[in-house]
């Protein structure tokens, strides 16, 4: 089986379900090749058949060394395997080989049910880096923030510990406790949180009527996101015996997911024109999705909510919104990650997952490792750090290339509102609980502007996703 339209992860797992790969760091005490001439012979840059055989044959070679003197034995499989998560985490942060099992376990989370703790976790300079905690899991519930430090689980450190590792001491049988020691920017002592494991069951969209206004969350890109989105759609207007006035569509801490979900979900919002566009390595791979000729909300005033955890599929989403002018993106900065990665299979070896190809919003921009800038910077709260760690943070990433802009077509069409909007909470602002609205502020602030959108008036060919971009802005 092979994912054609590839697969946008940001280079993260989930706790419980998939490990992402490390590099195995080697040092070398005497014997075989010194550092100096392993040093030399990498130097040499040549793809001729003389010098591949040279290569494999310094390979072989310092497998038998590893064989024959590591302080522990060690089979050939692991070496292997560790060799090949080298090369492919070498390369770019997103990029990984999977074992059959780790394969096996990313299809089940693309389907939306996977058991664990519900913790988005990466590998970040052998730490491990929570990037978002899902919905109503365990993890959300105990509070765990995207940024946090995973540093011990059940007060055995793990620090330098694979990733692959870590995600399977999270695993457990379900109503099984487990401690997390974790490690916050601005927190001077570590946090230590009890959970109880569950089987999770994604819920990838939520939805809620405030007054008039329809809010809808997408929590992540999988095989159920689109449907899910167009069936939360017809409930909000039933809800509302067909008055909705506006739309909110949240993304923030939505790490992303399959590229096809993103097209359909940003096709249901524009009407005509492109969605995003993908350049490969070979010009005849690249490609261009164009939106699908209907707006499901019939041109309402949408607002989208994003953060620094707005990943790959929802910086898709929100670029294309952006860039058509179809919505206004309201939050902060999110994470910066321009590139999409394809699975392909191995049959009875797992897969690998290959970043091939950077993806352009439609005004022609590439925002790898810049990230999408909202229409209006709100922040969460007044002293949170939000996302210290975005894609421009990572090693080993992609370059920024080929894009026509860093900057989206100037916006004229933001109502007065926009502009009274505070950066930050007041003092006075209640703390952030997830259970009671009136507390995000962010949320708050998406709420009023989206109101001022449908009081003000309407043009006639709202929501037809034409805007300001045009073929010749586009990058060809």
């Amino acid at each position: 089986m092979r994912f054609r339209t590839g697969l946008l992860l940001g280079g993260a797992f989930l706790a419980g379900i998939a490990a992402g790969p490390q590099i195995s760091q080697l040092s070398y005490v005497g014997g075989g090749l010194t550092p100096h001439a392993l040093a030399e012979s990498l130097a040499k840059d040549s793809d001729s058949p003389a010098e591949n055989f040279r290569l494999l044959s310094l390979f072989g070679h310092v497998l038998e060394q590893v064989k024959a003197n590591y302080v522990e034995p060690v089979s050939n499989r692991d070496l292997i395997i560790n060799a090949l998560n080298g090369m492919l985490s070498g390369l770019d942060p997103h990029s990984s080989y999977m074992t059959e099992k780790q394969y096996g376990d990313l299809q089940v989370q693309t389907k939306g049910e996977f058991g664990g703790l519900g913790l988005e976790v990466q590998g970040e300079d052998n730490h491990i880096r929570v990037v978002s905690p899902v919905d109503d899991t365990p993890a959300a519930r105990a509070g765990i923030k995207p940024g946090d430090f995973i540093v011990a689980i059940d007060g055995k450190n793990i620090d330098g510990l694979p990733l692959d590792e870590a995600v399977e001491r999270m695993r457990g049988k379900p109503d099984t406790k487990i401690t997390l020691t974790l490690i916050r920017e601005k927190t001077p002592k570590p946090i230590v949180v009890t959970m109880t494991r569950a089987i999770i069951h994604l819920q990838v969209i939520r939805s809620a009527l405030y007054d008039t206004v329809g809010y809808i969350r997408i929590a992540q890109f999988n095989e159920e996101t689109a449907p899910g989105l167009e069936a939360a759609y017809r409930k909000l207007k039933a809800e509302s015996h067909g008055r909705l006035s506006g739309l909110v569509v949240d993304l923030r801490s939505d790490p992303g997911g399959l590229l096809n979900q993103a097209i359909e979900v940003g096709s249901d919002f524009i009407r005509n024109g492109e969605i995003v566009s993908t350049r490969a390595r070979h010009p005849q791979d690249s490609q261009r999705w164009d939106a699908h000729g209907t707006d499901i909300t019939g041109g309402l005033p949408i607002v989208v909510l994003i953060n620094g955890g707005s990943a790959s599929a929802s910086e898709i989403v929100a670029g294309a919104l952006q860039d058509h002018q179809r919505a206004v993106l309201v939050g902060e900065k999110s994470f910066g990650k321009g590139s999409v990665q394809t699975i392909l299979p191995i049959p009875g070896d797992g897969a690998l997952r290959l970043t091939t190809a950077r993806y352009y919003t439609p005004s022609g921009r590439s925002i790898q490792g810049l990230g999408i800038v909202p229409d209006v910077t709100v922040h969460e709260s007044r002293d949170d750090p939000a996302y210290s760690i975005r894609e421009a943070d990572l090693a080993h990433i992609i370059k920024n290339q080929g894009g026509n802009t860093t900057k989206p077509p100037p916006r004229t069409d933001l109502p007065a509102v926009a502009a009274t909007i505070p950066a930050e909470p007041p003092a006075t602002w209640p703390s952030f609980d997830p259970t009671k609205p009136a507390t995000d502020f962010q949320l708050q602030q998406g709420l009023k502007i989206v109101r001022a959108m449908a009081a003000g008036p309407r043009s006639a060919d709202a929501g037809t996703g034409t805007g300001a971009v045009t073929e010749a802005s586009r990058h060809e």
